[in-house]
């Protein structure tokens, strides 16, 4: 699949069951690389509250950092699916501003989506989006943004009452319009069984491998940092250390003056020099 991935692939593919590939990126060069590796899909998560501007949570993450980020990873993105991370408050307080915070994301940002935590309850919001021409993800189980009155993050739906609040969410967002939903943090038994039963792809993280896609935090599986990754995350590398190496490479060499080499410098014509100075 050469050309730009839409929403009908997505459906498409979980029809095939072939499964989808989604990761983070916040930055063009990222979204670069993610694009050229053929994902089918690029999340600017309101994670980038975390491992981009340092942060404790998402919560800070306003829509002016989103779309700032946006627009930086489409100009590094070419085939993937856009989708950008609607923050906290900027779809909860009226429909209204739903529906013109997303079109920022499409028309500002250049995105092809957005996602959205939450279930039965922002279902109107959802379908307002929806309607006014914006293809929307969902997001259920752990909701980071929701991670307060969560009490923390911790796996959803594991009890009877969770796991019915959990379905009955998962087919609210089906019903308003979503074309895709992130199971978060969810045990594989039940995600597996949504899988199955949602007419819409369920993109798993921290899910099992039962879901019809998966999406993990880019930083988390490329290793950029030396804490302990939640238990869900494979580092595919390890660049923390890569990077660590380099930097001291540099030092070392800086102060031993064996950087920069006579390959890494200019030359003038002979004679110019005293000339100028003579």
């Amino acid at each position: 699949m050469a050309e730009k991935v839409t929403v009908a692939d997505f459906r498409r593919m979980k029809g095939e069951g072939t499964p989808i590939t989604m990761l983070t990126a916040y930055d063009c060069n990222l979204a670069r690389l993610v694009d050229e590796a053929g994902i089918d899909s690029i999340l600017v998560g309101d994670s980038l509250g975390n491992v981009v501007l340092g942060y404790q949570s998402t919560i800070p993450v306003t829509m002016d950092d989103m779309i700032h980020h946006v627009k930086a990873v489409s100009r590094g993105t070419r085939r993937a699916l856009l989708v950008g991370d609607m923050p906290f408050l900027s779809y909860h307080l009226s429909r209204e501003r739903a529906i013109a915070n997303a079109g920022r994301f499409l028309q500002e940002g250049g995105a092809q989506a957005v996602k959205l935590e939450g279930g039965r309850e922002v279902a109107e919001a959802i379908r307002g989006i929806v309607e006014a021409g914006i293809p929307v993800v969902a997001h259920l189980g752990l909701t980071p943004q929701s991670v307060n009155q969560l009490g923390g993050y911790l796996v959803q739906g594991r009890d009877e009452k969770a796991a019915r609040k959990l379905i009955d969410d998962a087919l609210a967002v089906e019903e308003a319009g979503a074309f895709a939903l992130v199971l978060e943090c969810v045990p594989e038994a039940l995600a597996t069984y949504l899988s199955r039963e949602l007419s819409i792809p369920t993109i798993g993280i921290g899910a099992g491998a039962g879901c019809d896609g998966q999406v993990l935090v880019s930083t988390d599986m490329l290793g950029l940092y030396g804490n302990q990754p939640p238990r869900f995350v494979r580092q595919f590398a390890n660049l923390n250390a890569q990077i660590r190496e380099a930097l001291a490479g540099y030092r070392e060499e800086v102060r031993a003056r064996t950087f920069p080499a006579a390959e890494h410098t200019f030359a003038m014509p002979e004679g110019i020099l005293e000339k100028v100075t003579g």
